[in-house]
């Protein structure tokens, strides 16, 4: 078995959460819903689990933060093409999502990101790797490497 990724939010209203992800195309998987939490795939490796938050406090052991005065974390989905992406981005801010920046274009890449109804950072993106620009200049540790 593959190894998976679930990626775990806190959400105020798990219904409303689920009406906004199910308007993108996300399917739920019924085995892993309640009232306090629904579960969406991404892929056969990536689900999404939005936990009402008190139960997601538990979980995180913590104080939940939010993400509406602060980023924890920004979810980034790929797009199969630039038409995808607009397609996505247009269909989240249609369905109660929120503009968070510009939409991005390096021509390798394209990508557009939003807020959902609760304030989590999402971006849908379209890659082609081949198009990716080589400078021979370039560190090879990085830019941003830290030391």
């Amino acid at each position: 078995m593959p190894t998976m990724l679930f990626v775990n939010l806190p959400v105020a209203d798990v219904a409303r959460s689920r009406a906004f992800f199910s308007s993108l195309g996300f399917r739920f998987d019924a085995l892993f819903c309640d009232r306090a939490t629904a579960c969406f795939e991404v892929n056969d490796s990536c689900r999404v689990v939005l936990h009402r938050a008190q139960r997601f406090a538990g979980y995180a052991a913590a104080t939940v933060a939010d993400p509406r005065h602060g980023r924890e974390a920004l979810v980034a989905i790929s797009a199969s093409s630039r038409a995808d992406v607009d397609r996505f981005a247009d269909a989240a801010m249609a369905n109660g999502g929120t503009h968070l920046r510009a939409a991005e274009d390096l021509g390798f890449l394209y990508c557009r990101s939003f807020c959902d109804p609760d304030g989590h950072a999402w971006e849908v993106l379209w890659m082609d790797p081949s198009r990716i620009p080589v400078d021979s200049d370039d560190d090879p540790e990085g830019a941003d490497a830290v030391a």
